[in-house]
Parts: C-alpha cells; structure tokens; sequence
C-alpha cells in the first residue's frame, strides 16, 4: 500500500535492524485518515471471505481492526492482554510471549462474542515472529470458529512470522513488506 510505504519512509524511524517506530502514526498518536484508507483496504481485500466478525489483539491492533470492521459492516472484538475484574467466565485463554517486549501475557477473549458460526479475520500492526498472530490463533480455534484469514498493517519479512502462519494454512494480507531495517535505513519487499 503505497500511502502507508510512504508514511512509514517519511515518520517512521528504524531504530535498529529489528525495531521499527511508527508510534507518531500508528500505535501512540493515530493518524485516522491513514487508518480509514488502511480498514478500506483490508476489507477490500477480504471482502468475499464471509467474515462475521474482525478480531485483534489490544491495543495497537484496535484503530485498523475498527475502521476494517466498520467498512466491513461487521462487529470488531478486542482480544485482552490484561486481567479483567468483569471478564471472569466462559472465557478463551492462552499464553502468549512477545518477541518485541520479551514478556508473556495470557490472552483472553470471552465465549460470549465468538461462536463456531463465526468467519473470522485477525487483523494486527505489526507481524515479526507471528506469537501473537499465533496466540490469536489458538483462541479463534478453541471457539470453533473458522480463520478467514490474517491482515498485516507492516510485515518484518525477514523475520518468520509470514512462513510460521502459512504453514498453517492461513492467508496473510500484508499492507506494508519490509525486507530489511537499519539504522536509518527502511526497505520495502519489491512488488509482487
């Protein structure tokens, strides 16, 4: 998605070959239109999936599942990080570590929103490793629901999320392919 390529060249600083800041944009300050353009395209992309319901891991994933969602006319469900004192039953679980911050968390969701009737898409900033796409994952599926697929908003292409989740059989959509970081340096996977 040549906006968002551009955006990421213009404010997005490459911190090191692994870490890509982006915080002005998209997971600190949001920059909504970027966010709309960004929802309409995943939605045009995954328009003929079936989707029932767009679910993504709080909170840097929440603006582009929304306006995905919203385009999509379908609901957006949050999967949480952190403990809830009302979210306590019937409840989805599972361990996830993050490359990035080097901790785990437990994800959760609540059986109350998902079903096996749902055809749902993951939608989530950045992919790396794939743990929490694959944490993601492992919620959707002990629902029962179906996975329609996985959009990406910047993809780390040189590390091995994208083959982690393809070897799973699911369709990764990803808006922005970096292929290599550095100090000052961000390049883009060529077309395909």
């Amino acid at each position: 998605m040549k906006l968002l390529e551009d955006k990421i060249r213009t404010d997005g600083v490459a911190v090191n070959e692994n870490i890509l800041k982006v915080d002005s944009f998209i997971n600190h300050q949001v920059d909504p239109s970027l966010m709309l353009a960004i929802g309409e395209e995943f939605a045009a992309h995954f328009k003929n999936h079936g989707i029932t319901k767009v679910a993504t891991i709080e909170s840097s994933g929440i603006a582009p599942a929304l306006t995905c969602a919203m385009t999509l006319g379908v609901p957006m469900i949050i999967l949480k990080k952190q403990p809830s004192k009302t979210l306590n039953s019937d409840l989805y679980q599972t361990i996830v570590t993050s490359y990035t911050k080097g901790t785990s968390y437990e994800l959760t969701l609540s059986s109350k929103y998902i079903s096996s009737d749902d055809h749902v898409l993951i939608i989530d900033d950045f992919l790396a490793n794939g743990e929490a796409a694959t944490g993601a994952l492992r919620l959707i599926r002990k629902a029962h629901a179906t996975i329609a697929g996985i959009g990406i908003v910047i993809e780390k292409s040189f590390q091995p999320g994208r083959e982690k989740l393809i070897s799973q059989g699911i369709e990764v959509f990803s808006l922005a392919r970096i292929k290599k970081l550095d100090v000052g340096t961000i390049e883009f996977m060529d077309e395909e």
